[in-house]
C-alpha cells in the first residue's frame, strides 16, 4: 500500500474528483494507496445528508459528495486519510473494512495516550470521553459524554473504496458548532490538542496511515 502526501491546503472538489478518477482507472493490479490531506474550510454532505443539519454555514463552502453519512466538517489542523483500497483483492466486506478504519484510529489515539479512546454504537467514527479527567481542560471532573475525534466516511464502487477517514489533530472547532456533526444533534467535537495530546499534523498523518496499512494488512477476514 501506498502513502501519498498531497500538497496542502488541498482543495475538496479536485481531492474527490481525483479519487474518483484512480478509483474509476485502476485495474486487477495497481496497487493500494492512502493519501494523506488537509482542507480549506468545507462542510461536506454525504448521499443521505439532510441540509437541514447545516445550522449556519457562514461562508464556508458546502459541497454534496458521494460518501455515505450526514454532515461533517473539514479544515486546516484536521488530518484527511483517504483510502484507495481494492476490497475484492484485501479479502473482506464493507462491514469488516469500516471496523478496520475504526480500530486503526483507536489503536493510534491509544499509541498517543487516550486509552480509553473507543466506539460508539449506532454513530460511526471514533469518541473519547468527555471531559477529560487528569487533562488540561478538566483535571478533576469526570466525563459526562462521549466526544467525537475522527469522522468515517466511504464509498465503495466495483468493490473499490475512497474517501476515509478525518482525525482531528490542533483546530478551531467552531465550526463544528454550525452543524449537526453527522446528523447528531448537540453532538461534541474535539481535537487532540484539547485532549492534552500535542502533536504536529505531519506526524499524525504519518502515524495514522501507519495504523491503517497494519490494520487493513493484518490477515483474517469476515469472509
Amino acid at each position: 500500500m501506498q502513502v501519498r502526501v498531497l500538497p496542502s491546503p488541498a482543495p475538496y472538489r479536485e481531492t474527490w474528483e481525483a479519487m474518483r478518477a484512480f478509483t474509476e482507472a485502476r485495474a486487477a493490479d495497481t496497487p493500494d494507496e492512502i493519501w494523506l490531506v488537509e482542507h480549506p474550510p468545507v462542510f461536506t454532505l454525504g448521499l443521505a445528508g439532510k441540509p437541514e443539519h447545516i445550522l449556519a454555514a457562514h461562508d464556508v463552502e458546502v459541497v454534496r459528495t458521494d460518501r455515505g453519512g450526514q454532515v461533517t466538517y473539514h479544515g486546516p489542523g484536521q488530518v484527511v486519510a483517504y483510502v484507495l483500497l481494492d476490497l475484492q483483492r484485501a479479502g473482506y466486506f464493507v462491514k469488516e473494512y469500516v471496523r478496520r478504519v475504526e480500530q486503526a484510529v483507536i489503536d493510534l489515539l491509544r499509541e498517543l495516550g487516550l486509552a480509553d479512546a473507543c466506539l460508539k454504537p449506532g454513530a460511526p467514527g471514533v469518541y473519547v470521553p468527555w471531559p477529560r479527567t487528569g487533562g488540561e481542560t478538566a483535571a478533576a471532573a469526570e466525563p459526562t459524554e462521549l466526544a467525537k475525534i475522527s469522522a468515517l466516511g466511504i464509498k465503495v464502487r466495483n468493490g473499490r473504496t475512497y474517501h476515509g477517514v478525518a482525525l482531528n489533530v490542533d483546530m478551531d472547532l467552531t465550526p463544528f458548532t454550525w452543524i449537526n456533526p453527522c446528523g447528531y444533534e448537540g453532538l461534541r467535537t474535539v481535537d487532540l490538542a484539547s485532549c492534552g495530546c500535542r502533536i504536529g499534523m505531519g506526524a499524525a498523518g504519518e502515524r495514522l496511515a501507519q495504523a491503517l496499512v497494519r490494520t487493513l494488512s493484518a490477515q483474517g477476514s469476515s469472509r
